[in-house]
């Protein structure tokens, strides 16, 4: 009964991944026409003013030909092969569930220069742009630079864990990169739908809602696709728990008093604050409950491997509070911000920068895995009389997941 539903809710959220990259690709292609010549077409532009009302976009996009400008081309060549990256993700994830092992590793090399060619143009345009400038402000700045960073650093420790023949974690970096690369047709589609929700809201303020919880929702997003690719009940030397339940208690205990102040302080702000909370509250408890039952069913089930990556990237989550009010008074201590500036870019990157710390930690927990193992087959080698290197090798193999 649940094999075949589970089956089903992949292959739909699978569909509608590929429906919203293949559709968003045209959209980023041509965002920058206008900007470069008068009257080009721009997809999105067309859509949003049909989707809410020409006024909110012309009002919206008007402020953006200063900014752009200084970085056109920068900005053409990124949203050129951002529409391509939307295009080459879905052939990486279909040729790796179909096992296309040729098409999937010609296809990644494409796809890793293109990221990094793309995120390029997207650095020469934040370091030209004040952060002031910025779409809806130096909040918005810090997520974009947030979010490239975060974007350059998966998929090269996704090409790290490819040459070192650990298809697990290639695969999980390569979900989270790709995760980050969604927030901009996510971001899209909150331009269309909020003001519906939230009527009377211009573009920028859209913006600052979007940017409460897209970070948590990708790298959420990421996970889910990570634990449904990854149907191993145990892992060959993962025993026990990096997160015992004294970590996890207080790990709890931090966020909490976190959230609270992150609450008080946003409700503090009337309206605005309370819509900014509600953006972030609501996708934070979601991603909480999942990952809080994911943990116990897997538990229950006798899944060590599932159990453990769930209660790692669970105590992430609770730690995102914490980092986004350190992160909070950082940035109003040392970048001058004011204090709402300065909370809502904490708060929009502490999910995002948690999840890239728990993943960085399995990673740490597989390979220290795959160490132990290699150790234990060289002290077997040894006693027995057998070449070392043998050994070795078969425990990397059992230890790379394959």
């Amino acid at each position: 009964m649940n094999r075949p539903r589970g089956i089903a809710w992949r292959r739909v959220a699978t569909l509608a991944v590929v429906v919203v990259c293949v559709g968003y690709a045209p959209v980023a292609m041509t965002e920058l026409w206008p900007y470069a010549q008068r009257g080009a077409p721009a997809f999105g532009e067309w859509l949003l003013s049909r989707a809410v009302s020409p006024r909110y976009v012309a009002d919206a996009f008007a402020t953006r030909i200063g900014p752009y400008g200084r970085s056109l081309v920068a900005m053409i060549v990124h949203s050129v092969l951002g529409g391509a990256l939307m295009l080459l993700g879905p052939v990486q994830l279909l040729s790796a569930v179909r096992r296309r092992i040729r098409l999937h590793r010609a296809m990644g090399v494409v796809f890793a220069l293109t990221v990094y060619v793309s995120m390029a143009g997207a650095a020469v345009y934040l370091v030209r742009t004040a952060p002031g400038d910025a779409f809806s402000g130096a909040a918005f700045w810090i997520v974009l630079a947030t979010i490239l960073v975060g974007t350059v650093l998966s998929v090269t420790f996704g090409i790290f864990a490819a040459v070192g023949r650990l298809p697990d974690l290639h695969q999980r970096w390569m979900l989270l990169c790709y995760g980050y690369l969604m927030t901009a047709p996510l971001l899209r589609l909150e331009w269309g739908a909020l003001p519906w929700l939230l009527p009377g809201l211009s573009l920028e303020d859209v913006n600052r809602v979007a940017i409460m919880h897209l970070g948590s929702v990708v790298v959420f997003g990421a996970l889910l696709a990570s634990r449904a690719m990854d149907k191993r009940t145990t892992v060959p030397g993962v025993s026990g728990t990096w997160v015992p339940l004294p970590v996890l208690v207080a790990a709890h205990l931090a966020g909490a008093a976190a959230l609270v102040w992150t609450a008080r302080s946003l409700v503090g702000w009337g309206a605005e604050g309370q819509r900014l909370l509600a953006g972030y509250l609501i996708p934070y408890a979601v991603a909480y409950a999942v990952m809080f039952a994911g943990q116990r069913r897997a538990g229950r089930e006798g899944q060590s491997w599932a159990r453990e990556e769930w209660r790692l990237h669970l105590t992430g989550l609770c730690l995102a509070p914490a980092f986004s009010a350190g992160a909070t008074l950082a940035f109003e201590r040392y970048l001058g911000l004011g204090g709402q500036t300065a909370l809502s870019a904490g708060v929009a990157i502490g999910c995002g920068m948690l999840a890239f710390m728990a993943t960085a930690v399995v990673s740490l927990r597989v390979m220290y895995a795959r160490e132990a193992v290699r150790r234990e087959a060289l002290r077997g080698g040894r006693g027995e009389g057998r070449a070392p290197v043998a050994g070795a090798a078969s425990g990397v193999t059992s230890g790379s997941g394959r």
